[in-house]
């Protein structure tokens, strides 16, 4: 039976202990911040200003924006907590 390196595990623990919540918190601070919400307001109004100048009509415009602007944050929040590294 092989020795478990169980003082390397004990130090990896405390070093992503340490790490993880970083990380963790970079990416909210990311995802959330002003220069985010900025980009995406640029992003969905240059997509509604598209649908107008190709002939959409403005209610419907209206519609497909706030359902591209919620499609972008739906795929922010599938991003921040995606699970699909773990094992099926």
């Amino acid at each position: 039976m092989a020795d478990i390196p169980v003082k390397d595990i004990a130090n990896l623990v405390d070093e992503m202990s340490d790490k993880v919540p970083k990380l963790i918190r970079g990416l909210m601070d990311t995802m959330y911040s002003a220069e985010a919400g900025k980009k995406m307001g640029q992003s969905v109004g240059n997509f509604y200003k598209e649908l107008i100048e190709s002939g959409i009509p403005q209610d419907a415009a209206v519609k497909m924006a706030a359902d591209y602007m919620l499609t972008i944050k739906d795929v922010m929040k599938s991003g921040a907590s995606d699970n699909s590294y773990k094992d099926s």
